[in-house]
């Protein structure tokens, strides 16, 4: 489980196609401190450590994640939210993450409020349920709050707000329209979803 504060941004050094593509990410995490077999969120989906070393940690990616997974998002030299899963007893600063992505976003607007930017994503439809006005979801790995909720012909499109400390400290630094994202929905939302959808089952 994670929290979705990001604790490092991390960049994708080196990439090879095995039985799985494995990836090698440049960290500032103590590597030291990191067990082989942890779990580490990057930019929101939950892989396993396999390799290490100072400065940098290996993951293997499957077929299954490259498919549910932003386009592009494992090329070399791209940066990722980093976040190392949570210990009992750590803050709950931002709220329950599984690093699970249930859909792919894409920026359709970027639009300066205050210090922060207000920012629209597209979403898939079948998403729209589990988006609620003040409710939370996880994007590339960082916890936000949605503002906006507005169902669409083609899907739905939900507003966030990204003050200037979560762009210093995550890749929203350089967010951009067009950019496609990793959406995961609140896991409660999940839970209440399908509790709905058998109800009308039986």
């Amino acid at each position: 489980m994670f929290t979705g504060i990001i604790t490092d941004i991390g960049a994708i050094e080196a990439t090879e196609q095995r039985g799985d593509l494995r990836a090698r990410i440049a960290t500032n995490y103590d590597t030291a401190t990191v067990d082989m077999g942890a779990s580490i969120a990057c930019s929101g989906v939950c892989l396993t450590v396999v390799d290490k070393g100072p400065g940098w940690f290996a993951v293997d990616i499957s077929a299954e994640t490259l498919s549910r997974t932003a386009q592009g998002a494992w090329n070399t030299g791209l940066k990722l939210n980093l976040e190392r899963a949570l210990k009992l007893g750590d803050e709950l600063g931002g709220h329950m993450v599984t690093g699970h992505v249930d859909g792919i976003g894409k920026v359709v607007d970027l639009m300066p409020e205050g210090d922060s930017q207000r920012v629209t994503i597209a979403a898939p439809a079948d998403l729209a349920a589990y988006l609620a006005p003040k409710g939370s979801v996880t994007l590339d790995g960082i916890s936000l709050t949605v503002n906006t909720v507005e169902d669409v012909a083609d899907g739905v499109r939900f507003s966030i707000n990204i003050i200037p400390h979560t762009a210093q400290m995550t890749t929203f630094a350089d967010l951009a329209i067009g950019r496609m994202l990793n959406i995961e929905i609140d896991v409660l939302a999940r839970y209440l979803g399908r509790m709905e959808q058998l109800r009308h089952v039986r």
